[in-house]
This record gives C-alpha cells, sequence and structure tokens, in this order.
C-alpha cells in the first residue's frame, strides 16, 4: 500500500510533482526522483524478463527549467542500475514511445508535466505495448516507496541519441504518402501553416516537418523552447493560448494554423478564418478523417462531447458514437477494448485534444493528428473544397459552460458518490430524461421549454472536485437548466456551491 507521501505523485498514469522553486515547496527532490527511477528500472526488469544490464531506455524531455536536473538524475539511476540510457534532449512524448520501436529500446521515459506550471515536472513511462497503466504506476512507486533496485553486476552507459530527426522524417514521409502530389516531396508547396508551441518542446514540427516539405511558415510563433513559458500557456484548452494563435492565423493569412501543448501529446487548429477547430469541432474533423475506410466504424469520446457532434458522426458521418469515462488512457482503453471486442474502432478522441489513432498504435499524439489534418486539406484543396465546408453540418450549442464545485468532506469521493447517486434518484423522480450511454457521472437531458440542452455532473479523476458540464441549443437554456439543478444541489451537504451562485 502506498503511503500518503508516495502516492501525492501518482497522477493517473503519470509522475507528476513541483520540480522548482516557487509558489509550492519542492517535492520532486533528486532522491525521490532517482528512486522512482530505480523503481521503475525493476519494473522493466521485471516486465521483459531480463536483467537490467540487458535493458535499454531512451530518455528525452519537453522544455521544462527542471529538466536538465532531472534528466541528470534519472540517467544516473538507470546507469547505475546498468541500463543503457538513449540520451533524446528535447523531446515530444509521443516520440518518446515510437522510439521503443525505431532505436530500438525496452523501454522510454518522458520529463514532462504536460500544461501544468513551470515549477512542475513528472514522468512519463513507456514500452514497446505503449504508455504504462495506473496499476502499473502504483507498482513502481511502490518500489520506490521500499528503496527496491535491480542488481546491477557493472554500470549502464550513456549514449545520445538524434531520435527526433528520425520522428520527424516519419510525419513528413506520411504527408508525402498522404498527399501524393506531382512534386511528391514538396506536397505543401502554395500551402501557408502557422505553428504555436507555446515555447515547449512542438517548434520541430514548423522547422523540421513543414518547411522542409515547402510549406510557407511565416507568421508561426513561439517555437523556441522557454520553460517559463512567457507568452501563453502551452495549452489548446487554454482560452488564451487558442485565441493567440487565432489571431496570428488571420495577420499571416494563412491556411491553417496548428498550436500543441508543451509535450506535444495534444493539438488544436484553427481554420483560415481564424475559427477554432477545437473540442467539439476538432473530435467531428479527426473523426471524418478516421472513418474513411472504416464505415460504420466507433468513434470513442470522452463524456463532455455536445449532442450536435453525435448527430454529426452518426448521420453526417454514418460511424456510431460510444461516449465514455474522462480521461485520456480511459478514452484509448475502452478503444481497444472495443477493437479486441470485433468493434471496428479507429478512433479515440477526448475534447482535450487527445487523440489517438488505430493506425497510430492508438498513441496521442498532437503531431500526428495535425499532419492527418494537413492531409486532408490539401486533398480536399484538390477537390475545390475546404476543411470548413467539411464541417459545415455539425451542428454546436448556442451555450456551454463548465463550472467546478469544490468538495469540502475529507472523504471526496464518498461524498461525491454520494451526490450522484442522490441525483439520479431525484432525476427520476421529476421524469428528466437520464442518457443510456452514461458511463461517468449523471447525463440528463432537456428538451424545448425546459432548457433545450443537457448537464453533465461527475466526480474529477484525481481531485476533490465535481465539474458540471452545461450546454443548451438555445438562448438562456444554460440558465434554466442551472436552476433546475440548484434546486436539488442546495440540499446537499459537503459541496461548495459558490461557483454555481455567483
Amino acid at each position: 500500500m502506498l503511503t500518503k507521501e508516495w502516492k501525492q505523485f501518482k497522477s493517473g498514469t503519470d509522475i507528476r510533482g513541483v520540480a522548482s522553486e516557487g509558489p509550492e515547496p519542492v517535492n520532486l527532490t533528486d532522491e525521490v526522483i532517482e528512486r522512482i527511477a530505480r523503481g521503475f528500472a525493476l519494473w522493466l526488469s521485471e516486465k521483459t524478463r531480463k536483467a537490467s544490464s540487458e535493458l535499454s531506455v531512451a530518455l528525452g524531455h519537453d522544455s521544462r527549467i527542471s529538466a536538465p536536473r532531472i534528466s541528470a538524475v534519472v540517467t544516473r539511476a538507470l546507469t547505475g542500475c546498468g541500463i543503457r540510457v538513449f540520451d533524446c534532449g528535447l523531446a515530444s512524448t509521443p516520440s518518446m514511445f515510437m522510439a521503443t520501436l525505431d532505436i530500438p529500446c525496452d523501454g522510454a521515459i518522458q520529463i514532462t508535466a504536460s500544461h501544468h506550471p513551470f515549477n512542475r515536472n513528472g514522468l512519463k513511462f513507456f514500452v514497446k505495448t505503449g504508455g504504462l497503466d495506473a496499476p502499473d504506476i502504483e507498482a513502481l512507486l511502490l518500489y520506490a516507496q521500499e528503496n527496491k533496485a535491480p542488481a546491477a553486476d557493472k554500470p549502464g552507459s550513456v549514449e545520445p541519441s538524434d531520435h527526433m530527426k528520425i520522428y520527424s522524417a516519419h510525419l513528413r514521409n506520411i504527408i508525402k504518402q498522404g498527399v501524393n502530389a506531382e512534386n511528391y516531396d514538396r506536397p505543401l508547396e502554395g500551402f501557408h501553416i502557422v505553428v504555436d508551441a507555446g515555447n515547449g518542446a512542438g517548434g520541430f514540427y514548423a522547422y523540421d516537418v513543414l518547411e522542409p516539405l515547402g510549406a510557407d511558415i511565416n507568421g508561426s510563433q513561439f517555437l523556441d523552447p522557454d520553460g517559463m513559458f512567457p507568452n501563453h500557456v502551452p495549452n489548446p484548452e487554454n482560452q488564451q493560448a487558442m485565441d493567440s494563435v487565432c489571431s496570428a492565423t488571420v495577420i499571416a493569412g494563412a491556411d491553417l494554423g496548428v498550436i500543441f501543448d508543451t509535450d506535444v501529446d495534444r493539438g488544436g487548429a484553427v481554420d483560415s478564418q481564424g475559427m477554432e477547430i477545437n473540442r467539439n469541432r476538432l473530435v467531428a474533423l479527426a473523426s471524418a478523417i478516421a472513418l474513411e475506410g472504416n464505415d460504420g466504424g466507433t468513434i470513442v469520446t470522452d463524456s463532455i462531447t455536445s449532442d450536435g457532434l453525435k448527430r454529426y458522426i452518426e448521420t453526417t458521418l454514418g460511424g456510431v458514437h460510444h461516449r465514455f469515462k474522462r480521461g485520456y488512457k480511459n478514452v484509448i482503453n475502452e478503444a481497444v477494448r472495443l477493437n479486441e471486442a470485433g468493434i471496428n474502432c479507429p478512433l479515440a478522441i477526448e475534447t482535450s485534444g487527445h487523440a489517438a489513432m488505430r493506425e497510430n498504435y492508438f498513441l496521442d499524439d498532437g503531431a500526428y493528428l495535425v499532419t492527418k489534418i494537413i492531409i486532408k486539406l490539401a486533398v480536399l484543396r484538390k477537390e475545390g473544397k475546404t476543411l470548413e465546408s467539411l464541417l459545415e453540418s455539425l451542428a454546436e450549442p448556442k451555450e456551454a459552460t463548465e463550472i467546478r464545485l469544490p468538495i469540502t468532506e475529507e472523504a471526496f469521493r464518498e461524498c461525491g458518490e454520494k451526490i450522484l447517486a442522490d441525483l439520479e434518484q431525484y432525476a427520476k423522480e421529476q421524469n428528466w430524461q437520464i442518457a443510456p450511454d452514461n458511463h461517468e457521472g449523471l447525463r440528463v437531458s432537456f428538451g424545448k421549454g425546459e432548457g433545450e440542452g443537457w448537464f453533465l455532473l461527475r466526480l474529477s479523476v484525481h481531485d476533490p472536485i465535481m465539474p458540471l458540464n452545461i450546454e443548451s441549443d438555445a438562448v438562456g437554456g444554460v440558465e434554466i437548466i442551472r436552476e433546475k439543478l440548484i434546486k436539488f444541489l442546495t440540499t446537499c451537504s459537503g459541496l461548495n456551491l459558490a461557483p454555481l451562485l455567483g
């Protein structure tokens, strides 16, 4: 059983903590990092049934200021266990998975905390079959807690690896094959694409993928790595970040804008009119791409996707929409499960921008998603069409909001589960329409005159929070639905309703 001290580092399928001085005390100390790295070495040795001296591990990092320190500590810990380390330097998270196949090696570690503030950092782990799951993270943390490590009869080694060049070439080849232009090696000549890397690890996409293929990348911004993220949060879900890339795309007169999070496992896009292709629009576009050649296929999304998106996937595209739990790994694992059960499922995607295609190992890779969008842009241009025309039939809500309600009781999970159970009973008494495909929390729909939309109340995966999403197809509908919920939630204890009432 993990103690509170070590459990704090587990964030779903990642390790996360405070790595640099700032508003919080540092808890990802050298000792903690070293013990976690040794724990992974022991876990990997057992997983592969190899002695640690026979193992090899790729190591990369994003642009965070704590990366050099953590990288040095991880390298020292792994080589101390006899492991051969391939130092990939500044890299994207998806490239670290690909390194297990390309180099090849037994495992990989990416030092990243995604879009979190500059003072935080963490570690993501991969093997040849994909990223580690939550039970694997718990197991290696237990080894760290017990200070266990594999025995080594000799020290390991370190060698530099320019794997990002291999990964970039891989993406270029996908575009060449997908566009199949007359000038095969320069398929993006005549295209103007703006890239916003948010000073994370994604600048390579402009310089090493798009420009060599002939694309005009003028107007691209924040391509240089800077772990203090001075311009905006590197996060496609952040409105300031999206406003920034939308503006840059319009000013440049570009055909497309793309934006990545810090470690490039998520991406978003902007059309030539400066309109976001994000959240539901991104899911719709990715679904249209994934269902080509997969007629009637199933698209797995997280739970907060809109009713209009469901109609687009099922009516316009002829696919099946399967809503599942929030959490990119939950969505991916569900897609894998469906395929194993014989159901054709080519895509798992969260509204946050995590998109994983079956054709790409179900790896959530923002650069791969953007690559597929660029191919679609080029193919549509040959047909005299645009990306915008592909999304014309997508009905979007008139109003949408997300409200995060703090749980005030220490046993927050039990409190949240009771509130959801009581709400379900209340909904039945009110004859509310409970969603039949509900896999998380409670989703309820309302017809005309009743708000003309839906709400989803759920329990956060990790935090003492109950996120509430409300969408409506009518102006003023969100307020009608909000009032219905207030009537119930004011009878509940253990929930801070200030964000809902304010």
